[in-house]
């Protein structure tokens, strides 16, 4: 599926929208450009979790972890060099988590990746209006 999202409201309650479907267990990859939205999106997650925390990036500290209605893992791994970092960090352990986890830039440990992974990739239109692919799951 294909959402196109004109603002980050949009991208917001597209995220909203997902996070009503999530169940513990699942691992989200978010691939797009800087600036594409892919933490707009985990906010809006957030948001339908309960999630009072204010949602950043986790771009310096890698990983934020957040409390709702289930928990939510938030990881960035654009700093990181590959598989071998990633597990160095003990990353493995978040790609089974108790309740949800959203991982940026997950193209970098692909091969890494669980098989029932829900794939969301955002691209910036001309027009700057987002286009969110989702495959994985149906909203």
């Amino acid at each position: 599926m294909i959402f196109n999202c004109r603002t980050a409201k949009d991208t917001q309650s597209l995220g909203a929208r997902l996070g009503k479907v999530l169940k513990p267990g699942m691992v989200v990859s978010l691939t797009g450009p800087l600036g594409a939205g892919k933490t707009v999106l985990v906010k809006g997650v957030a948001k339908a979790l309960g999630i009072k925390e204010n949602i950043v990036s986790p771009t310096f500290t890698l990983v934020q972890e957040y409390s709702g209605s289930m928990s939510m893992l938030h990881l960035d791994l654009y700093r990181i060099s590959g598989c071998e970092e990633f597990e160095q960090m003990g990353g493995e352990d978040f790609l089974y988590p108790q309740g949800v986890a959203f991982i940026e830039w997950s193209e970098k440990i692909a091969e890494m990746m669980p098989a029932d992974t829900i794939y969301i990739t955002l691209t910036i239109k001309d027009d700057h209006s987002r286009d969110v692919e989702i495959k994985g799951i149906e909203l």
